[in-house]
């Protein structure tokens, strides 16, 4: 039996399914089948049940789960021992990300790890902040990249830096002119936001309350793409921050003020399971996140 086939196994179960385990581990879906039809015709026994819900292990699956977690758990903290005293940086990392860091202040660290150390298979996906918390914690992914990084006992966070939030506003709105702009003269202001339980929400809001501001909220949105589009078409101003935002500023399709009586950012951080070895690969791609001469 190889590893691999034990690693693809805990995938699935750790996932519920058959697809992400495969992105995850750079095979086919089919070839994800293939290996479990073999380990359950090796045990003579049925492993997983396929629903609408997912698939979920047997009591049978459950019990080789255990011990195959146990198993990868060990041969990965040896291979990464292994990786350090040779120097040698390969092998697989997975990183999750929350949208707005992913798609607009990624990239070009993405690209500079990936020349630099090609011989690793990077699989990025994005997603919201409690499902990266929760898989780093399952250990679905290695390195999880979220904003206002949050205090678990089960988890390390590493800063990397601050980005600045700003006031987005259509072009044709009267605070669209402005360079700053106090939050009292957000008063009343129709508003496109995160919805509630993203932490970029959580901070706007706090903002709003400790200026005894209040908005009309008329839009609530769990990305920044669709949060811009928003502004753009006039539905209201937001408060976003300031990378994710310079195409449409470039193009003129938003305007931006600063907020003159605030100093608002938003932190970010690199999280991964305490306790977890990390590997050459994770150790450099968070050298590499954390570089402050790559230009966004």
């Amino acid at each position: 039996m190889h590893i691999e086939t034990l690693k693809v196994f805990c995938d699935v179960v750790e996932t519920g399914s058959f697809s992400v385990a495969a992105s995850q581990n750079f095979i086919t879906q089919s070839a994800v089948s293939q290996q479990l039809r073999a380990l359950e015709t090796k045990y003579h026994c049925k492993l997983l049940e396929r629903s609408r819900g997912g698939a979920k292990p047997t009591p049978q699956g459950a019990i080789l789960y255990k011990a195959s977690r146990e198993i990868i758990d060990k041969y990965q903290d040896v291979e990464a021992e292994l990786q350090h005293s040779c120097d040698v940086v390969g092998g697989h990392l997975r990183v999750a990300i929350v949208y707005s860091v992913g798609l607009h202040e990624l990239p070009v660290y993405l690209k500079e790890y990936l020349r630099a150390y090609p011989d690793v298979n990077v699989h990025v996906e994005y997603s919201r902040p409690n499902k990266i918390y929760d898989n780093v914690i399952a250990q679905q992914i290695d390195l999880g990249i979220v904003a206002y990084p949050q205090k678990h006992p089960q988890i390390v966070t590493i800063p990397i830096r601050e980005d600045t939030l700003v006031l987005a506003c259509p072009p044709d709105h009267p605070l669209a002119n402005a360079k700053k702009v106090s939050v009292a003269k957000l008063e009343g202001e129709p508003f496109v936001a995160y919805e509630k339980d993203i932490a970029t929400r959580k901070a706007t809001d706090q903002l709003l309350r400790n200026n005894h501001v209040t908005v009309q909220y008329v839009a609530e949105y769990d990305n920044i793409e669709t949060i811009k589009r928003a502004v753009e078409i006039g539905q209201g101003v937001a408060i976003v921050p300031l990378p994710a935002i310079r195409h449409e500023v470039e193009k003129g399709t938003i305007r931006i003020a600063d907020l003159s009586d605030q100093n608002l950012s938003r932190p970010l951080g690199i999280i991964h399971k305490r306790g977890r070895h990390l590997s050459p690969a994770a150790e450099k791609f968070i050298e590499v996140v954390k570089r402050e001469d790559l230009p966004l």
